[in-house]
């Protein structure tokens, strides 16, 4: 649609057939009529890329990086950025593609599992040289031609971090339906493999994303014909040891218990934060430090230590905790229609424009739509994308005047708003049925105020104490 809409643009496109793995089944085209998935895209769908045409080259070859990411908590939301990756490089000088290369799988794919067939392939005892690299040689390299290095930084890590933040949410509803309620976290981690090509101009691009990486440190080598021993990587070892370990330290169930008993002990402790970079390294052999030994630690936080630049996009993260709120039976992850209904009742979003009887239809409408699109028929019920679609047609037609942030944003307010008075009230009234007194009366005016404010666009005071609980609450849901 959008060539024939521009008849000037001309791409390439890459194809990956869904659920694949070390670069099996990718090809290049030239024409979406070329798809040679389309058969079979029910049983296996693929994704279907623009190719990057002008990608940053070293030694005229084409290289993309594997940095590794931890997933530490969904709540709250701890991302860290491992220092250093691996760089991947073709084995066949890199031209643009046309017709006649499109085939050239060492020259298009950076894939290390399909390059390491190629006679061109270097194994090098150098982590700066070879077919497989670290990317801190090739920073190096940059910055010795005057690049920029930590623009270029900031840029991989803005993108980490957009990327997480869109993962989230039905990460969170996954976690849910998983985890038991009320359990101590974070309970689980997760260490995610980023897939970034450089732009020529130096712009990161987010190929995929891997949720099950490579780990191994050792390739296989040919000694004799049919004869292979494995071989260490000094490239891998360097990179992926110092990930494996570190996350492990992070995670270490057992350091708030050590922090806790020196404490009581009247041992200092340098913060109750995560170890910086100099702490673990400055520790002297001989102190109750059991890390003291340890190389100075490899992850960097990088939110929520830089949460205020990226927290107005977690509005879709504010979504799923209304959607996991009103899913009901623990485990599922599909709402049904009465938890909708609850939802627009207990967030007073039903007036005389939209009766129940409306709001029936679109959770219908919506729903059978999503239904039809997903392969996931195990269970009926309106999926998180489903809801966040009605949640943005509910936000338009509440606040018609404002831009589309400011629309969303607005009706999120809204709802933590109601809900907040709800379980204020609920709160009240629980403590009055203990000590055998009368709930007092709700719906004052001065609580139907904010209200009013809100339904005008604008979000209601943060003085009200039902609001700060609500918030409080939301942020541990």
């Amino acid at each position: 649609m959008v060539k024939d809409g521009d008849p000037s643009w001309k791409p390439t496109f890459i194809v990956k057939p869904d659920s694949g793995c070390q670069g099996d089944g990718i090809y290049l085209i030239k024409d979406p009529s070329d798809i040679r998935l389309a058969g079979t895209l029910q049983s296996r769908p693929a994704v279907v890329q623009e190719y990057i045409c002008k990608p940053l080259l070293i030694d005229k070859l084409k290289f993309d990086i594997r940095l590794y990411v931890l997933l530490k908590s969904l709540e709250p939301l701890e991302i860290y950025v491992a220092k250093d990756g691996l760089s991947r490089f073709c084995t066949e000088p890199y031209q643009e593609p046309h017709p006649r290369n499109l085939h050239h799988i060492f020259m298009h794919l950076t894939n290390y599992s399909l390059n390491i067939h190629s006679g061109n392939f270097v194994h090098s005892d150098s982590t700066s040289t070879g077919s497989k690299r670290t990317f801190s040689s090739i920073l190096c390299r940059l910055s010795s031609k005057g690049v920029d290095i930590k623009k270029v930084w900031s840029d991989i890590i803005s993108l980490v971090i957009k990327t997480v933040i869109a993962l989230t949410p039905e990460l969170r509803v996954f976690y849910q339906s998983d985890i038991p309620a009320g359990r101590p976290g974070p309970t689980c981690f997760q260490i995610l493999g980023f897939d970034i090509l450089l732009m020529k101009n130096l712009k990161p691009i987010l190929l995929e994303v891997n949720a099950n990486p490579s780990m191994r440190i050792e390739h296989e080598q040919e000694l004799s014909p049919g004869v292979f021993e494995n071989v260490p990587s000094l490239v891998d070892e360097e990179v992926k040891v110092a990930v494996i370990r570190d996350t492990l330290r992070l995670m270490d169930p057992f350091k708030k218990k050590r922090e806790n008993q020196s404490r009581q002990l009247g041992k200092p402790l340098a913060s109750k934060e995560e170890p910086s970079d100099s702490d673990l390294a400055s520790a002297s052999a001989g102190s109750a430090n059991p890390e003291a030994h340890l190389p100075s630690i490899c992850l960097k936080q990088v939110f929520p230590k830089y949460a205020k630049q990226f927290n107005y996009l977690r509005l879709v993260d504010r979504m799923a905790n209304l959607f996991i709120r009103f899913l009901g039976i623990k485990g599922t992850m599909k709402l049904g229609p009465t938890g909708f209904r609850t939802f627009i009742r207990n967030c007073k979003l039903s007036s005389s424009s939209l009766s129940m009887a409306a709001v029936d239809i679109l959770y219908i409408d919506i729903t059978r739509r999503w239904n039809s699109m997903t392969m996931d028929q195990r269970d009926s019920g309106m999926c998180l994308q489903a809801f966040v679609e009605a949640f943005f047609y509910l936000a338009q037609r509440k606040f018609k005047r404002l831009p589309r942030h400011e629309q969303v944003a607005s009706l999120i307010d809204l709802c933590e708003y109601h809900l907040s008075l709800l379980d204020e009230k609920r709160l009240v009234c629980g403590r009055s049925a203990t000590s055998g007194g009368r709930p007092p009366h709700s719906g004052t005016p001065q609580e139907a105020t904010p209200a009013a404010q809100l339904a005008e666009g604008r979000p209601p005071p943060c003085t009200n104490g039902a609001l700060k609980l609500s918030h409080s609450r939301h942020a541990l849901s």
